[in-house]
C-alpha cells in the first residue's frame, strides 16, 4: 500500500500521549485522529480529535490509509492485538514508527505495527515481531527474537540471543541475561533479574 502519510491512532490515554510526539518527531505522517470509546467524541489529545469509538473505525478509511495502535499493555496483550487484527479487518495498513532518536541497527527488523520511542536501541541481528512497543531507552541486544505483540518497557534490557515468546511484557528496568529463552504471555516485573529460561518447551 502506497503511504499517503496520513494516520489514525487506536486509543487516546498515556502510551497514547508518548507515542505522538514521537511521530511527530518522525516527520512523515499526519494523524488524522484518535479512536477510543473511553473518550467523548470531539474531545482532544493534544492537538488531535477525537473521531470515535471502534464501531466507527470503518468510517475514517478514506481519510487515512494507515494506522497504529496506541493502546498500552501491562498486563496483557490481549487488547492490543485484537486493535491490530480489527486493523487489517478494516483495511488499514499498521504503520511502523521509530524515533528519530532511537537506533535501530540496518542489520536488524522490526515487523509492522511496531513503535520504537525515543532513545531506545536495538542491535543487529535483532528481530522484533508485529504490533510491539519498545519504549524509552529499551535496549534489545544483538541477535535476540522478540515475537508479536510484545511490551518491551523503559529502561528494560534484553542482552544478546534472547528469545521472546509472543504477547510478553518486559517490565522497566528489568534485565533478562544472555541467551534466556521466555514463553508466550511471560510477564517479567520491573526491576526484575532473569537468569535463568523459562517454559524452554515454549520456545518462540
Amino acid at each position: 500500500m502506497k503511504n499517503d502519510g496520513n494516520l489514525l491512532l487506536l486509543g487516546g490515554g498515556g502510551h497514547c500521549r508518548s507515542c505522538i510526539e514521537v511521530i511527530e518527531s518522525t516527520g512523515e505522517w499526519r494523524i488524522v485522529g484518535i479512536v477510543d470509546p473511553n473518550l467523548p467524541p470531539g474531545s482532544m489529545v493534544y492537538d488531535y480529535p477525537v473521531l470515535g469509538g471502534d464501531a466507527d473505525l470503518a468510517r475514517w478509511r478514506d481519510r487515512a490509509s494507515y494506522a497504529l495502535v496506541t493502546v498500552g499493555q501491562i498486563h496483557t496483550a490481549q487488547v492490543r492485538q485484537r486493535l491490530f487484527a480489527w486493523l487489517a479487518e478494516n483495511g488499514f495498513a499498521a504503520a511502523t514508527v521509530v524515533s528519530p532518536r532511537a537506533h535501530v541497527s540496518p542489520r536488524a527488523r522490526i515487523g509492522a505495527g511496531t513503535i520504537v520511542l525515543h532513545d531506545a536501541l536495538i542491535n543487529a541481528g535483532s528481530i522484533v515481531g508485529e504490533n510491539c512497543i519498545v519504549n524509552t531507552k529499551a535496549l534489545i541486544e544483538h541477535d535476540c527474537r522478540v515475537g508479536a505483540h510484545c511490551h518491551i518497557a523503559t529502561g528494560a534490557r534484553v542482552n544478546g540471543t534472547v528469545r521472546i515468546g509472543a504477547g510478553s511484557f518486559i517490565g522497566s528496568g528489568a534485565i533478562v541475561v544472555n541467551d534466556v529463552v521466555l514463553p508466550e504471555n511471560s510477564f517479567i516485573r520491573a526491576g526484575d533479574l532473569v537468569r535463568r529460561s523459562r517454559g524452554t518447551e515454549d520456545r518462540p
